[in-house]
């Protein structure tokens, strides 16, 4: 035992002395705390080892202990031991049973970002903003955040309890929701009048395309405006944000910029824009826009392409890498922030609308129920709009009726 202890820590000071140097001079203080906090580390593995009351697994120990590591740092770096990373990948690859969330964490418990349009969470009224303080009656407290998302996902057709706090609401209250295979239909669209409207739920490999396609049709038809809905998008994946974006932005125009300790990279757009600039566009977000989201919403609100309306959004605008380790697990590591074309923080800071319009609870509530109403009734709209209800929907149509006036 004593022998594989030495050993280890030789690994450890071996590790240490590679990437800290060995050399004395300036910082040299700095290497003997980290020096000082290895030693620490294998001293508290060697007591676990030689004390414990039932003699414990090196890999088990030495998984954990990554585990919490990685989970210190943010709520989006994590440790994946091998058979966690292999149910990962299949899980990214492939279909999944899931309610339709995009959760992150905050002060220990997990938040909903958003729901996602059409999914059983968004039809069981689940809001940005919920917190998870249970699932199953088990509390989340403590958790990762790996280990709720397992928890929530499942077998499409079984069962999930999810015990919700929400601002606002005195008790704390409990929604079941069954699981069902997550298809999200990234893009969905209708005209108002002479107005283009298009929803886009996610950011998914065929968004750009599949918006290409609405916007072309939206500029043949010789729309008055466009409307943008992304409040309640999570996100997604970030080349296709930039893809988005390059739609309605002349050729060269800086879309985002990514900045980590070691590397910055910026993304451009490359082609010319789908929308003529004579065609006015508005962009609604509110505290469920998230990742790719806030990076369209900034870039085409720091080039004047867009106005923005709604409520500020999250502010989720971090970059993960998966590096996979020799043994099979791998590592989720923050690696980059996003920034704005000027230079703006989008990560805990979120994005600001031009103009500030709240939408409460209680009107969210009344539309979803009335979006229900129609549907049951046999409306077949792609996607139902009610201006008279949805305040902010009526201020962007209002925006771009004024501006289509001043211009006429």
């Amino acid at each position: 035992m004593g022998r594989l202890i030495s050993a280890f820590f030789l690994v450890l000071i071996f590790m240490g002395g590679f990437i800290l140097g060995v050399s004395q001079g300036k910082g040299s203080e700095k290497r003997e705390d980290e020096f000082s906090y290895l030693k620490l580390y294998t001293e508290v593995l060697r007591l676990v080892k030689e004390n414990y009351v039932e003699e414990p697994s090196t890999k088990k120990l030495i998984y954990g202990s990554l585990s919490g590591m990685l989970s210190s740092l943010d709520p989006f770096s994590a440790f994946f031991p091998p058979e966690k990373f292999k149910e990962f990948m299949e899980e990214t690859e492939g279909e999944f049973g899931g309610v339709g969330i995009e959760i992150s964490m905050d002060k220990g418990r997990p938040i909903v970002v958003a729901p996602i349009e059409g999914t059983p969470a968004f039809k069981a009224g689940l809001r940005a903003g919920d917190v998870i303080i249970a699932v199953d009656g088990e509390d989340t407290f403590g958790k990762t955040l790996l280990e709720i998302v397992r928890k929530i996902r499942g077998k499409p057709g079984t069962k999930v309890k999810l015990t919700i706090m929400r601002r606002g609401v005195d008790k704390p209250f409990t929604v079941e929701i069954t699981r069902a295979i997550i298809k999200i239909q990234s893009v969905k669209h209708t005209t108002i009048g002479n107005v283009g409207y298009v929803k886009i739920s996610q950011f998914q490999h065929d968004t750009s395309r599949e918006l290409k396609k609405v916007l072309q049709e939206f500029v043949s038809l010789g729309v008055e405006g466009i409307i943008v809905d992304l409040r309640n998008n999570p996100g997604g994946l970030l080349q296709e944000a930039v893809n988005v974006s390059d739609l309605f932005l002349p050729e060269g125009k800086l879309i985002v910029i990514t900045k980590g300790r070691r590397e910055e990279e910026r993304f451009y757009s490359k082609r010319k824009p789908i929308v003529p600039e004579s065609i006015p566009i508005v962009i609604l977000i509110n505290k469920g826009s998230a990742s790719a989201s806030e990076i369209v919403t900034g870039a085409l609100q720091d080039h004047g392409r867009a106005t923005v309306v709604g409520e500020k959004s999250f502010g989720k605008a971090s970059v993960q890498n998966i590096i996979p380790l020799e043994d099979g697990s791998a590592v989720k590591l923050t690696v980059a922030y996003y920034y704005t074309p000027k230079g703006r923080l989008i990560h805990k800071r979120g994005i600001k609308p031009d103009y500030v319009v709240e939408m409460k609870d209680e009107v969210w509530e009344k539309l979803a129920k009335e979006i229900r109403r129609r549907r049951i009734e046999g409306d077949q709209q792609e996607v139902i709009v009610i201006p008279e209800i949805d305040v902010q929907l009526r201020k962007a149509l209002d925006l771009i009726s004024s501006h289509v006036n001043v211009r006429g």
